[in-house]
């Protein structure tokens, strides 16, 4: 079989398995936000904190418990990681300096698992499972709540109560992750993936040489850290180690455990709005630009672009050679277009041009699928904007699911979709100004360029990728990578809680001969047109300096 062909049947199988789960896991998650039943461990937990879930919120209280929470867990981590070696199971490491614990402590809260450092050999047991693993399925919890929230936004009326964050928040952790996790956990130990907590064990290689060998509960951080779109990896290689992922079926399961959640959440969205051809059209507009980007990188890593490449005969420099030019590329456009992270091959090593689809990918807003939860929402903004530009273009009425688009509305949503181009332009640019995005790059000219790029790019959209060869590990990329990854994941939510309240207290409007009917294929189309002009364009400047100028140089 051509590895072409393989390729293609791996593309069919995944978005096969993911037709299959649409429909019955989007349902449930649907079926766990509408129950008013409390199990039994959940009651517990309600009770730990002190929080009521039956109190209805409106969208500050709901804002306040999505910060405070996220507060707690940003200064909790902090100092796991400043202690961590009077902590058990530490494995001799000393304790993180200051500011990479301040990075790292943003980088898993904000869902973005963004590391400078090599986790085999700087965290201990403790600090991995009691810390960034709790992180994983946290943080993702807490994206899913705040697009379940926006959801009740437009599924109600003449209210100004948006559900609970608290019960949300860990319905979502215990009915949902937790569950899938411990059966994805089991997959990938019973395919080779270690777990345990053992010490550091010592080697001879082959040429001689002695390495340090970490073990560690890997499958269960690996599980949710693809589950829960945060990326990162419990080895540096991250899921290009073979403890990590094996072989080419747990690649394609880490695949499908990344796209699972978003994928199904547009179900989930139609089932608590009453119309599930409405969740349609979003995972429409989603999977168009999925399909369109692994088409794209693939194609261009097959033709392998470049001198160095030709005379190599394949762009395989970075890449594992047990997976291909193919699983890789599937791998690399499936975790830039959710905010994921996970890598099993260095971006850096990509292309000129597909690597610029990869930074176009988190662009975009991260919304094909996107995050758990984070894409939803995302995307949803994105249907606001659409339906306001065919407002603006055909005279149609500025309506979305029976919600009118008014000024209040549509001044939310740019100033959501204003936020991360914020970040990235001004941080990127501040970096390259001052010097300190020079002196990390590996490389020069517009591919160092696009190091930088990436790297604030990747921070500000709580993705968690690099280029291989930025150097992060400063106390300015630090700190600076920190804020544009807090202020990246947090500020947006403001807005989509408020839009939220606002959709919430409308009455709902008729359908009327002036309506946009935005579940039909032409939505669809007007929404993906909508993305790619108002957000892509954004950025083409600066794609122009880096990808776009080595890709046509």
């Amino acid at each position: 079989m051509s590895p072409v062909l393989a390729d293609v049947l791996l593309v069919i199988a995944l978005i096969g398995a993911l037709v299959l789960v649409h429909r019955p896991l989007g349902d449930y998650m649907a079926a766990v936000f509408r129950s008013e039943k409390h199990l039994r461990i959940e009651r517990w937990i309600y009770r730990s904190v002190g929080a009521d879930p039956d109190v209805q919120m409106r969208w500050p209280a709901y804002l306040r418990g999505v910060l405070a929470f996220s507060a707690v867990g940003v200064l909790f981590l902090y100092l796991l990681q400043r202690v961590q070696d009077k902590l058990p199971l530490s494995l001799g490491f000393q304790p993180i300096a200051p500011d990479q614990a301040f990075n790292t402590a943003a980088s898993f809260v904000a869902n973005t698992n963004w590391q400078s450092y090599s986790g085999e050999v700087a965290m201990g047991h403790v600090v991995q499972t009691a810390g960034l693993a709790v992180q994983n399925f946290v943080s993702a919890a807490v994206g899913v709540a705040v697009a379940v929230a926006l959801i009740r936004g437009f599924a109600r009326s003449r209210t100004s109560d948006l559900g609970n964050f608290w019960a949300d928040l860990v319905r979502c952790t215990v009915r949902i992750l937790v569950p899938i996790s411990v059966v994805g956990a089991v997959l990938l130990i019973a395919a080779g993936a270690i777990q345990n907590f053992g010490d550091i064990h010592t080697i001879t290689t082959l040429t001689g040489q002695k390495q340090a060998i970490s073990p560690g509960a890997v499958a269960s951080q690996e599980v949710i850290k693809e589950l829960g779109t945060n990326g990162g990896g419990f080895f540096n290689a991250n899921s290009a180690h073979p403890f990590e992922n094996p072989d080419g079926f747990t690649n394609l399961l880490e695949i499908f455990l990344i796209l699972v959640i978003p994928f199904s959440l547009p179900r989930t969205f139609g089932k608590m709005v009453g119309n599930v051809r409405q969740g349609y059209a979003i995972m429409g507009a989603m999977g168009t630009i999925w399909v369109l980007a692994v088409v794209a990188v693939t194609w261009l890593e097959y033709a392998h672009p470049g001198t160095a490449a030709q005379l190599a005969g394949g762009a395989l420099e970075g890449k594992e050679q047990r997976l291909g030019e193919g699983p890789s590329s599937l791998f690399a456009v499936s975790t830039t277009m959710t905010s994921t992270g996970a890598v099993d091959a260095f971006h850096d090593s990509f292309g000129a041009l597909s690597g610029g689809i990869l930074l176009l990918g988190m662009m975009l807003g991260e919304i094909s699928p996107g995050g758990t939860g984070s894409g939803l929402y995302g995307m949803l903004i994105m249907a606001i904007i659409a339906v306001f530009i065919a407002g603006l273009m055909v005279g149609r009425t500025p309506e979305y699911l029976g919600k009118k688009i008014g000024s209040r509305e549509i001044k939310l949503a740019a100033c959501y979709l204003l936020i991360t181009p914020a970040l990235v332009l001004v941080g990127t640019t501040l970096a390259m100004a001052l010097g300190k995005g020079e002196a990390s790059m590996t490389n020069t000219g517009a591919h160092g360029f696009s190091e930088v790029l990436y790297a604030y790019t990747s921070a500000s959209n709580n993705n968690g990728s690099a280029f291989a060869g930025f150097a992060a590990n400063t106390q300015y990329h630090n700190t600076m990578l920190g804020l544009c990854m807090l202020l990246g994941r947090f500020l947006p939510m403001v807005f989509v809680l408020a839009l939220a309240g606002s959709l919430a207290a409308q009455q709902p409007t008729p359908v009327s001969a002036g309506t946009l009917r935005t579940e039909k294929p032409l939505f669809t189309g007007l929404l993906v047109g909508s993305i790619l002009i108002v957000t892509g364009l954004t950025f083409f400047p600066a794609l122009a300096l880096g990808p776009l100028a080595e890709g046509l140089a």
